[in-house]
């Protein structure tokens, strides 16, 4: 059976254990998506505070991947977030749901997996991840690409936010331009034992290579944003914002 699969964005109140939301649109934030939902659906107006958890709902007919804020009331009227632009009608939409690692090892190295040619962003370094399959849990799908990606070993340490962005018209091994939106859960992820890099997936996979860096060698680095967002993450909160 071919299950359903949708990103659902929720918020739960302080002092509450229910968790209230539903899907996102294509190209919207899901901690927007949150405002939305309570004041659309609940004529309440909530401002998001953190992300709480991240993780897959699965069942025989559907895999909803979840994420779930800690919400607080804000004062005045409910805002509705207008209807994200949704790009070109006759081109193909794709969301995709991810898994990315900041991962490092005991002597503080960043760890980086370099996009391949013939995909978005080819060239750039990355953080090691991707695409959870259907029926996958978050972290494992992170650990597993960690491996695939790096040949690492890797333990996660902390959730540390959601971020995603919308790419139209983005070329990857399809051939064809898609209006892509992927969203993303970054985790900090610590190697214990590390070693040379390797690159273990099949031929023909998103990463060229994969390597260690000192955290000064990073900014002389052509890096994609999500590296740069889990770089500052220190000096901002993990509100789901780009």
């Amino acid at each position: 059976m071919t299950r359903a699969r949708m990103i659902t964005a929720y918020g739960r109140l302080a002092g509450s254990t229910s968790e209230f939301g539903g899907p996102i649109r294509h190209g919207e934030n899901p901690a927007s998506a949150v405002v939305r939902l309570f004041a659309e659906l609940q004529g309440r107006s909530v401002a998001v505070s953190a992300v709480r958890d991240v993780r897959a709902i699965v069942t025989s007919a559907s895999h909803e991947d979840r994420i779930v804020f800690d919400v607080v009331p804000a004062p005045g009227v409910p805002e509705i977030v207008p209807e994200p632009v949704e790009g070109d009608g006759a081109m193909p939409k794709g969301q995709r749901f991810a898994a990315y690692g900041f991962a490092t090892d005991p002597g503080g190295r960043v760890l980086l997996a370099e996009i391949a040619r013939g995909y978005p962003g080819a060239g750039r370094w990355h953080l090691p991840g991707g695409g959870t399959d259907i029926g996958e849990q978050p972290g494992e799908a992170l650990l597993r690409e960690l491996f695939e990606e790096t040949g690492q070993q890797g333990e996660i340490t902390g959730l540390l936010g959601v971020t995603h962005r919308r790419s139209p018209g983005a070329i990857g091994p399809e051939g064809y331009p898609i209006n892509w939106h992927a969203v993303r859960a970054l985790y900090r992820v610590q190697v214990p034992v590390p070693s040379p890099p390797t690159v273990t997936e099949a031929a023909g996979g998103s990463t060229a290579t994969a390597a260690w860096f000192a955290p000064e060698e990073l900014p002389g680095l052509p890096t994609t944003e999500v590296v740069q967002w889990a770089v500052s993450l220190p000096q901002r909160r993990s509100d789901g914002n780009r």
